[in-house]
Formats: C-alpha cells, structure tokens, sequence
C-alpha cells in the first residue's frame, strides 16, 4: 500500500506524500513544535523551572527534540526503506561528532591533570 493512500492521520510525520494538504500539515506541526521547543529551552534556562545542577541535562534533552524534530518533519527522514543510506549516513555523522567532542575532552582533562600547579615558580 502506497503512503498517499493512507488518510493523513495513519501517516508518517514529516513524510513527503505528494499532496499539498499533507505537506502545509507536515510543516506546520514540525514550525509549531520547534517554536515551542526553542521557547521551552529559554524558560528553562532563565527561570528556577528544573533543579539548578539539573539544567544543562534539560536542555540537552530539549536539543536532542529539537533534532528530532527537524530531521522528521523538514528533512522528511522516516524509517522506510528508501531513507536507509540517511539514517546511515546521519548515524556516521553522529557518531564522529562524538569522537570528536569526547576525544577533546579527553586531551582537555589530561593536559589539565599533567600542568604544573600555578604557585610553584619556574625554575630559573
């Protein structure tokens, strides 16, 4: 069964299905909930919402919807078959993203273990 002859709400979010209503649907959702998560992310950043410590991981949580957002509703990526070398490709993306930010925090709190403590003078 084809995805444009599915009734719009048994439809995959996000998903292109080459009518116009499903589309102006699709992108409104996706503006609204993106609109919604950036006000959020400013609400929890600014006020005594979450538990001080508690904050960044909020808005990482916020940011990870966000992304989510994003890829379903306006770069259209579903599960189906023919989106497979995306979610590879993004996955690939993802997972170097981390290598890097992991490796830099790696050097970052090794060269901060190995430095000289800074009362000590240099020796002449």
């Amino acid at each position: 069964m084809d995805g444009a002859d599915l009734p719009i709400a048994e439809r995959t979010p996000g998903v292109e299905h080459r009518e116009a209503r499903a589309d102006f649907l699709s992108y409104t959702v996706g503006f609204v909930l993106a609109v919604l998560l950036t006000i959020v992310s400013f609400v929890v950043a600014q006020t005594d919402l979450l538990w001080p410590p508690g904050i960044p991981v909020g808005l990482v949580v916020l940011a990870f919807a966000q992304i989510g957002v994003h890829l379903v509703f306006f770069l259209h990526m579903g599960s189906g078959p023919d989106n497979t070398n995306n979610i590879i490709a993004l996955t690939f993306g993802l997972f170097v993203v981390f290598l890097v930010i992991a490796g830099s925090c790696w050097i970052m709190a090794n060269m901060s273990w190995n430095m000289m403590p800074m009362s000590v003078p240099p020796p002449r």
